[in-house]
């Protein structure tokens, strides 16, 4: 009666385990129908090509980890304390070609993704140009808090939480920050983060293939405002890039000391603005505000 009691309850975990995972499957995928996650749509040649990457990896990782995850229940199932048919046989011992089975599967897999990530890793450094028949766009970003400064000095205008560039141009960000902890710069549709820190220039290359509005935010916990410093990336066509950039040259609002020292006070949920820029070597001066370790650091570029 005890031993059929047992298994009944063995049976019923089982059960419950295997309905709970179907579950939560289930409501995972309800939880995603309709949205967009950000990292599995990629809307530029940088973010493909790191998506196919995550992709690839997980696919040669499951190869592993399913069947490893399969013999761990088998045998937790197959030696349980109630089966008395299995036989306890901790002296036995294994051929050559299972204990070479043991390195040879692991190796193949670690050389397998070593083959494919180190070349790639170089192809997609951050800070290496992007090959195009376009010129290069350059963004100077300055990440403050709460909010991101772009600035464009091709074009002589500024914007803040808001960024806008041509589909089919290589865009060269100018990362940098001030009066604020390190942040991350990401926008996810459009390639990986990297950080801005203050009296440091950090580089990253980036191009869009798609046009629309891309979140970009601080992937970086950076104090109160976190959570709100967020910004929108929209991607449009040429002469809608051109046109943008003139109307935002007639813009009343100038981006001029006063203004920049009003930027620098701390705030939450910014919206989006845009300016006409007076002070073309701004970023410059922020740059220069610490201690000459932008200079050092271009000197070891």
């Amino acid at each position: 009666m005890t031993k059929r009691r047992y298994k009944f309850s063995q049976g019923r975990t089982i059960g419950l385990t295997l309905l709970g995972l179907v579950s939560l499957g289930l409501l995972t995928s309800v939880m995603l129908r309709g949205n967009d996650v950000a990292l599995f749509m990629p809307k530029g040649s940088i973010a493909r090509e790191q998506h196919s990457l995550m992709m690839f990896a997980v696919a040669l990782m499951l190869v592993v980890a399913i069947p490893t995850l399969i013999i761990f229940y088998f045998f937790a199932w197959r030696y349980r304390e109630s089966n008395n048919k299995a036989t306890y046989e901790p002296n036995v011992s294994h051929g050559k070609f299972f204990v070479l089975s043991l390195w040879l599967i692991p190796s193949v897999i670690v050389l397998t993704l070593a083959h494919t990530m180190w070349p790639a890793t170089h192809k997609l450094d951050p800070h290496r140009s992007i090959a195009s028949d376009a010129k290069p766009l350059t963004i100077q970003v300055v990440a403050l808090r709460w909010k991101w400064l772009f600035i464009y000095p091709e074009q002589s205008i500024a914007t803040v939480n808001f960024v806008q560039v041509p589909i089919g141009t290589p865009i060269q960000f100018e990362l940098t920050a001030d009066e604020t902890p390190m942040s991350s710069f990401w926008i996810p549709q459009l390639g990986g983060q990297l950080y801005a820190m203050t009296g440091h220039a950090n580089r990253l290359n980036l191009m869009a293939d798609t046009q629309g509005d891309y979140t970009g935010r601080s992937a970086e916990i950076n104090g109160a405002g976190f959570a709100g410093m967020k910004f929108i990336a929209r991607a449009s066509s040429k002469e809608d890039f051109d046109l943008w950039v003139q109307k935002v040259q007639l813009s009343s609002n100038v981006l001029n000391t006063g203004e920049y020292e009003k930027l620098l006070k701390p705030s939450e949920n910014n919206p989006a603005n845009l300016y006409s820029v007076a002070q073309p070597d701004l970023y410059d001066t922020v740059l220069m505000k610490y201690s000459g370790s932008h200079r050092n650091h271009t000197e070891h570029e």
